[in-house]
């Protein structure tokens, strides 16, 4: 008899308000670190209510000048590396790659419009956003240094 594995179900929930959103959020990244050559805290990202996401909304968000390089990236590509599975995995691995799933989910189930944006220049603020019912910008936010 073999046993088998059991998979944590992700249960897609729609929330009801930017502010519970951003409470599960919080919960969700609770020691959850995003890792460039420094290691950053994912953070809840509440932000303005706009008609659409764009380069200088988030400049905006993050008190930037108007030059400041902004590149946008796509969501599930973003995602894919966080949660891809490798064969060298550990336990610390695997729970931190479910993690990042089951946030990638609570935002696909609660937002529209999802983008990833990098703000800066080596040292960069990172924001991974929709908009919400409302059309609020929520999301989350952290830091990564890339040379």
């Amino acid at each position: 008899m073999t046993k088998r594995k059991k998979k944590k179900k992700i249960i897609k929930k729609k929330v009801d308000s930017e502010i519970e959103l951003a409470e599960k959020i919080k919960k969700i990244t609770e020691g959850l670190y995003y890792i460039s050559e420094t290691d950053a805290e994912i953070l809840p990202f509440v932000g303005n209510k706009v008609e659409t996401i764009t380069d200088e909304e988030i400049l905006k968000e993050n008190n930037s000048p108007a030059e400041t390089r902004v590149e946008e990236r796509d969501f599930t590509e973003f995602f894919d590396y966080l949660t891809k599975m490798q064969d060298w995995f550990g336990e610390k691995e695997k729970a931190t790659a479910e993690k990042f799933a089951e946030l990638k989910e609570l935002l696909e189930s609660n937002l529209k419009c999802l983008k990833v944006y990098k703000v800066g220049k080596i040292q960069l603020d990172i924001y991974i956003v929709g908009l919400d019912v409302e059309s609020n910008i929520v999301g989350i936010k952290t830091k990564a240094v890339e040379t």
